[in-house]
């Protein structure tokens, strides 16, 4: 599944989201809550939009399960959904920051800041902060930052979906202790 391929059925359906910022909201519902589901993903992506094709909701569908599978891999697979190499590195940035606004939706419409840790919230923060990169990219050592900032953002995510699991199932088990 191409960047591309979901930027047009994104358009298609006239969301008001990028592709990045698309694929950046299910990552964060999903680091939230494992168990989160594409429909509610879908609602949220299109709220404003017109409603896309079966086709292509069975598409965007995919990439939300795929997403799901990759984020819970011991493989560490998991991947930010950006232009191709091949694209304008200020348009790479520009999409990464979309990633980062999309994230930080998904986690927030999934749930509210409870009793995060320290470690989550600090990573929650460097996102809010990659939301601002400079998009007027450009050389070496540019590229070279951004997939820094790629790989931190890739791990950063991992952790945090380990980290608000955990948090969940503590929350759980001290709802059966008190129940």
């Amino acid at each position: 599944m191409t960047y591309q391929t979901i930027s047009e059925i994104v358009m298609q359906g006239d969301a008001e989201l990028t592709a990045a910022q698309a694929h950046g909201m299910a990552a964060g519902m999903l680091c939230v809550n494992e168990q989160a589901q594409s429909a509610a993903w879908l609602t949220e992506l299109f709220r404003h939009g017109t409603p896309v094709s079966d086709q292509n909701k069975e598409v965007l569908t995919h990439l939300f399960e795929e997403t799901r599978s990759l984020l819970v891999s011991d493989d560490f697979e998991f991947d930010l959904l950006l232009p191709d190499d091949e694209t304008l590195l200020s348009e790479q940035v520009e999409a990464l920051t979309h990633w980062c606004q999309g994230f930080l939706l998904g986690v927030g419409f999934t749930q509210a800041a409870s009793d995060w840790s320290r470690e989550t919230i600090e990573i929650l923060k460097d996102i809010v902060e990659f939301t601002k990169l400079d998009t007027e990219a450009e050389g070496e050592e540019d590229e070279s930052d951004f997939m820094e900032i790629t790989e931190y953002i890739r791990s950063a995510v991992l952790l945090l979906r380990s980290e608000l699991n955990k948090e969940d199932a503590r929350q759980k088990t001290k709802g059966e202790k008190t129940a």
